[in-house]
């Protein structure tokens, strides 16, 4: 018998999940529901596009329209998912026109995603003040860019899409103050190497304002002020407004779908919610952590793939199971890629772990070769036990960042200690790395330390 799956949401864990179901079921009935034009665009190349280094937005498209097509799945556009009927299993959905239908389904999942944050911020409704998270608002910022021509911006909030559009930005030639509210850029990562993100933002000639709390945005004749605390206040033609994202969970809550942290859909890791025959992946379910063994909300491109997938398969009678997150994540600024996985010193704390946090500096390859730069590290690992929980690091574009942090995360994936890391066959050769990997010489510090503070420790008790 046909199952018809019907998956609301065309981003990244909506194609994955229609992806897989067909490619399980080739006789499934897979359709899905996109609210605007744009199925299966890349949200994380946006900075690139606004920078001019993509020129073509066309190109953001994981998939073209026909390569899903193709794959045998329906895809309906311009539709807005209304309400869900659980009991009747159909969806209530509306084109542009607002004209509505139901469509039926025997297996619904909902990849809603996220939307931006909006603070309670007043002036946020004004011409030339930007929530960059669609295409169409990408559009409308290309335009204001290219007819407009502002000479300077503002960002509010020093996070990943605020600092790439730093980058963004500074290469169009614009002035870029980012205004952020912790004590400094990149609150996911420490101080210490949030510091060095700064620096090397100044280099480029952005302004960085920390700990500054922004509180309106107002009309200044041709400009916008945007105003903060202890009298703060500064003009500007551009301000985007990047402060993270919560969970679009309105359409699941039409079905009674229980929602959980910063009310994300509740799933099992099988991406089932409450409510059966209904599945839930992406940027608007919770996040089941694969170390803390709980759920968080951590929304991830490379998550909602995965979970997709999941969903996608168990939709048409699978039984796959969600691995879990150790939220590993790399984003480049500039000259500088920044990169973490696992837990912080903090989280880990908060976990119930002993933690020890070491920072190595090394060379990212051998120093007698051109080019070297220097590769900050700070891993966090259980005094006790030596087991691995976390690792950053800040280091050269070229430097191998994302390739490091990738082996770190696998070891974190497979439970092992910062011991056991110098035992991993890792590739050498001069220009690229050393006989011991900046992995291992960071490790083999934390080890070192680990020792010397149990010496210091036995000293004091003798």
């Amino acid at each position: 018998m046909m199952t018809r799956v019907l998956i609301i949401g065309g981003s990244d864990a909506g194609i994955s999940a229609a992806l897989r179901a067909r490619a399980i079921d080739e006789a499934a009935n897979v359709t899905v529901v996109v609210a605007d034009r744009f199925p299966n665009y890349s949200l994380c190349g946006l900075p690139f596009y606004l920078s001019g280094e993509v020129p073509d937005w066309h190109r953001l498209a994981h998939r073209t329209e026909k390569e899903i097509t193709d794959a045998g799945i329906h895809l309906l556009l311009d539709h807005t998912a209304r309400a869900i009927d659980p009991i009747s299993h159909r969806v209530s959905v509306s084109d542009v026109s607002g004209r509505e239908e139901l469509l039926p389904y025997d297996r619904l999942i909902l990849a809603t995603g996220a939307r931006p944050s909006r603070p309670t911020l007043p002036g946020l409704s004004l011409p030339g003040v930007y929530l960059l998270r669609t295409m169409e608002e990408s559009f409308l910022v290309e335009h204001e860019l290219s007819s407009l021509t502002p000479r300077s911006a503002v960002i509010i909030g020093g996070g990943y899409i605020g600092l790439e559009m730093a980058d963004a930005l500074i290469y169009r030639g614009i002035k870029v103050t980012v205004i952020e509210h912790h004590a400094s850029v990149l609150k996911t990562i420490d101080v210490s190497l949030g510091k060095l993100v700064q620096a090397e933002l100044e280099q480029h000639g952005v302004e960085v304002i920390t700990s500054m709390r922004v509180e309106r945005i107002t009309q200044k004749g041709a400009q916008l002020q945007v105003s903060g605390a202890h009298g703060f206040s500064i003009l500007t033609d551009l301000v985007l407004v990047a402060v993270g994202v919560q969970p679009a969970t309105a359409l699941a809550q039409t079905a009674q779908i229980q929602t959980g942290i910063q009310e994300a859909i509740c799933v099992t890791r099988k991406m089932e919610t409450n409510v059966p025959a209904i599945f839930a992946a992406g940027d608007c379910v919770e996040t089941w952590h694969r170390f803390l063994k709980q759920p968080t909300y951590l929304p991830l491109g490379t998550t909602a793939h995965k979970q997709g997938r999941v969903a996608g398969e168990n939709a048409v009678g699978g039984q796959a199971q969600f691995a879990g997150t150790l939220g590993t994540q790399v984003v480049k600024v500039f000259d500088l890629a920044i990169a973490r996985t696992g837990l912080r010193d903090e989280e880990a704390v908060a976990a119930g772990f002993d933690p020890l946090t070491v920072e190595t500096t090394v060379w990212d390859h051998k120093v007698y070769y051109p080019g070297a730069h220097r590769l900050s590290m700070r891993l966090t690992g259980d005094r006790n036990t030596g087991r691995l929980l976390g690792a950053q690091m800040v280091g050269y574009v070229h430097g191998e960042v994302a390739k490091r942090i990738d082996i770190f995360a696998t070891a974190l994936f497979h439970d092992m200690s910062l011991e056991t890391l110098s035992d991993l066959d890792l590739s050498y050769t001069p220009p690229l790395s050393s006989p011991w990997d900046p992995v291992q010489m960071s490790a083999q510090n934390w080890v070192k330390q680990q020792i010397k503070l149990r010496h210091a420790r036995n000293a004091t008790r003798e």
